[in-house]
């Protein structure tokens, strides 16, 4: 994280010195450099971090709780609702204040998740409300599409910008903006990762300890749009964030649970987006390409191959205590319970040890147990 800070702060024209990045930072450096730090790089790194840490939050949100590792926000509706909610107003020429974009932003989001849950029997099924999200991502993207061909020229280029998410001229306005918004979703967060663990066990499971699955579910993915929809308007979809970031936690701790890998999955999503805007900006200076281009371009692959890895490890780690466990009743409990019997029987130990007489039972003429073949001899 430290290394990755300091490459989106030195890199780029003018070059700034790591060792001189601190001192243009707190002493209020005026020259060029000392400008560009604390006014462009220095918040832009501050977006990426809160932007890459709210997404993997809500990645891993989702995923809990719908018990599928594909579920993330581009599949479910929510980052296209919130894309359709801003990108609106801006081909349809309304003029709106800055601070109204986080609300378009959270409606969309609803929008788009209230649709797929209603859609879906209001989340009865994990597996329909990831499939009838997907449907319903495609029509929000194709409403998307229609807008674009409305817009003139210069509007298209914006939103072709916004859509793939970018940080490009981003301020300390756009980035004290999150903060209202935080306050509300990072409290409920912390409430519900303990509910996410038990929801790892299933709906009836999960009603068996007093969980209600539907209104936990409804209630993770209101916490997704709380997390989702003010990055989005700020710096628009930054792609398959929340599909990269959770599997990062979990293959480096596989063995935790939904509480330990909230914050990791927070924290490697801050790493991702850090990452990936290095290129965007560097990759064909002078000209920006959208960070959310690369994060796609890396994230996918690099998400399918630590779910392949990390699900090898885990049938890998799984076979040995399946067949230990296979082969117990075999030799273990069963042969204990009624072989034993069967074998002071044929050896005639049962009468002699407890004092009685052979072949009449046990003292005081108990009958020991019987089982398997001579049990039914005897019946015969």
């Amino acid at each position: 994280m430290a290394s990755c800070s300091v490459c989106a702060l030195s890199l780029g024209t003018p070059y700034v010195p790591p060792h001189r990045l601190l001192a243009s930072v707190l002493d209020g450096d005026t020259t060029l450099a000392g400008i560009v730090v604390t006014e462009l790089r220095v918040p832009r790194l501050a977006l990426a971090l809160i932007a890459g840490a709210c997404l993997g939050a809500a990645g891993l949100v989702l995923q809990e709780a719908l018990r599928n590792p594909l579920a993330v926000p581009e599949m479910l509706g929510v980052s296209s609702g919130a894309a359709l909610g801003v990108a609106a107003p801006l081909v349809l020429t309304l003029s709106l204040p800055a601070a109204v974009q986080p609300l378009l932003a959270i409606g969309g989001a609803a929008l788009g998740g209230g649709l797929t849950l209603l859609a879906a029997g209001l989340g009865r099924s994990p597996s329909a409300v990831l499939l009838t999200g997907a449907a319903v991502a495609a029509a929000l993207q194709a409403a998307l599409l229609v807008l674009m061909v409305m817009a003139d020229q210069l509007d298209l280029q914006l939103i072709y910008r916004y859509l793939l998410g970018s940080l490009s001229a981003r301020t300390w306005d756009d980035v004290t903006g999150l903060w209202p918004w935080l306050l509300v979703a990072v409290p409920a967060l912390v409430l519900c990762a303990p509910v996410l663990s038990v929801m790892r066990l299933g709906d009836e499971d999960a009603e068996a300890l007093g969980v209600r699955a539907q209104r936990a579910r409804l209630a993770a993915l209101a916490i997704a749009v709380f997390l989702i929809a003010p990055v989005t308007a700020v710096c628009g979809p930054v792609a398959w964030v929340g599909f990269l970031a959770p599997h990062l936690a979990r293959w480096f701790q596989p063995a935790a649970g939904a509480v330990r890998w909230l914050p990791w999955s927070a924290a490697w999503g801050a790493v991702v987006v850090v990452v990936a805007d290095v290129p965007a900006r560097l990759a064909l200076a002078p000209v920006e390409t959208p960070a959310g281009a690369w994060t796609a371009l890396l994230g996918v692959p690099a998400g399918v191959a630590l779910m392949r890895s990390g699900g090898r490890g885990r049938r890998a780690r799984r076979r040995p205590a399946a067949s230990a466990g296979a082969r117990e009743p075999l030799y273990g409990s069963k042969r204990t319970a009624s072989g034993a019997a069967d074998e002071a029987l044929r050896a005639g130990a049962w009468p002699e040890a407890r004092g009685g007489e052979p072949g009449r039972g046990g003292p005081n003429g108990a009958v020991p147990p019987v089982s398997g073949a001579a049990g039914r001899d005897d019946a015969r």
